[in-house]
């Protein structure tokens, strides 16, 4: 079976790297909410600082969820800081959503909040449907 796997070696799924990512979400986010280049000029860079924050609490997070405590209260210790960092992801994001505000217009923040959300959907979708690189 394990010759089988190596016979027919299954192919590789393409790296993006992370300004590839970035650009083609700017670019996609800045179509489907109509921004100008003078809108998205003065957005995208306060879009990414708002990304930073969020990435940094997305981070404490992950590293609280790799270990499950071994008792009742740990476990119920875990769940509270969760929620504590999930109410924090939400300050940041009203925080910049009153920013972006004062950027553009609501109408378009509401389709970049949109866009954001599709083009999250989409990715996800594509990177699924490629095969997974074999384990050696």
């Amino acid at each position: 079976m394990f010759a089988m796997v190596q016979a027919f070696p299954q192919k590789k799924r393409p790296r993006v790297s992370p300004d590839e990512f970035k650009a083609e979400m700017e670019q996609f986010i800045a179509k489907e909410a109509c921004l100008t280049p003078k809108e998205s000029a003065k957005f995208f860079p306060v879009y990414e600082e708002m990304g930073k924050k969020q990435r940094v609490v997305f981070n404490r997070m992950r590293r609280l969820g790799r270990v499950k405590p071994t008792n009742e209260k740990g476990c119920r210790e875990a769940i509270q800081k969760r929620d504590q960092l999930e109410l924090e992801l939400k300050q940041i994001q009203q925080t910049y959503h009153n920013k972006f505000m004062s950027i553009i217009p609501a109408s378009k923040l509401f389709d970049v909040i949109m866009a954001e959300d599709k083009f999250h959907r989409r990715m996800l979708k594509k990177y699924s449907r490629q095969p997974k690189p074999a384990k050696k």
